[in-house]
């Protein structure tokens, strides 16, 4: 008679099969699992989360509370180590002049439309936020781009034919109504300063002017540097790659998304849609028309079968 099996551990995990780190964790023969292949799977240089503890790139949280700004703690947390004075005073700068333009800007009137509706605050600013794409909020990046080629070698003008040939806009110039940018001038005397003090090395900057001059050559009005080339200007000095740039202006922009945002949930209208109630859409399709008379349809005819004659 054989003798009786030892009762399973019906908890102890059994047959299951795991990927490796690619996609789940390799478990032993018992089914038990390596903590630190588990506490890995999220493993982040940013920051280190306690028990009474906050480490915010190796910085204890408390230490930093009333002695750093917020665009030092933005930098701080993107790079690892804290900006020098220069480098921080610059981010700020960029950070601060790109907040809002108006809800004549898509992202905020969307934003302030979805604030009529019922959503929370926070939806509100989503959908704000979520309409800075390529075309709106993406001509930053784009022109950190550009001024990258520049910097490598390529020709300002030959870069100005290019985008004429394709009639395409050069990102980071001209602006719909403003002649002359009024972040321009404040923005670059900054990162003028910046070189002077060595703080930064001046390429992306001397290539930002060299474009703007290729640009209006030839033309009766020039076509002057708006706020997205500046702002590009000032992160590619400071070594931020061009997903960041665009990062770093949508961070900025949604100041102004949640201001507006709450100036609407503060005025307590409702379902405000993107034109005044007295105005309506204009129309461009077909002409009003009346449908043909048309045979109005019976109750169906179910064919007779043997079961049913």
């Amino acid at each position: 008679m054989s003798e009786p099996s030892e009762p399973r551990d019906t908890h102890e995990p059994a047959g299951l099969i795991e990927r490796d780190r690619a996609g789940f964790v390799e478990q032993d023969r018992a089914g038990f699992v390596e903590e630190d292949k588990v506490t890995d799977w999220w493993s982040t240089a940013v920051s280190r989360i306690r028990p009474g503890e906050i480490l915010l790139r190796g910085y204890p949280v408390e230490q930093l509370i009333g002695r750093i700004t917020f665009a030092e703690q933005i930098w701080l947390l993107l790079r690892g180590e804290l900006p020098t004075p220069v480098q921080g005073r610059l981010l700020e700068a960029a950070l601060v002049a790109a907040v809002d333009h108006g809800p004549q800007a898509p992202s905020i009137a969307a934003a302030r439309m979805a604030a009529t509706c019922g959503v929370g605050l926070n939806s509100a600013v989503a959908t704000g936020a979520g309409l800075l794409g390529d075309t709106h909020g993406g001509a930053g990046q784009q022109c950190m781009e550009v001024l990258a080629r520049i910097v490598e070698g390529a020709e300002p003008a030959e870069l100005v034919r290019e985008f004429k040939e394709r009639k395409a806009y050069v990102p980071g110039f001209g602006h719909r109504f403003h002649p002359h940018d009024p972040r321009r001038d404040p923005l670059l005397d900054l990162v003028r300063e910046a070189v002077a003090a060595g703080e930064v090395p001046g390429r992306a900057l001397a290539a930002g002017l060299a474009l703007e001059e290729a640009l209006s050559a030839g033309r009766t009005k020039p076509v002057p540097m708006n706020i997205d080339g500046a702002t590009a200007i000032i992160y590619a000095e400071l070594g931020f790659p061009p997903e960041l740039g665009r990062g770093l202006f949508v961070l900025s922009r949604s100041v102004g998304v949640l201001a507006h945002a709450w100036e609407e949930y503060e005025g307590g209208a409702r379902i405000k849609g993107p034109l005044p109630r007295p105005l309506l859409a204009g129309y461009h399709g077909v002409a009003p028309r009346d449908l043909p008379v048309r045979p109005v349809p019976g109750p169906a005819v179910v064919p007779a079968t043997k079961a049913t004659a």
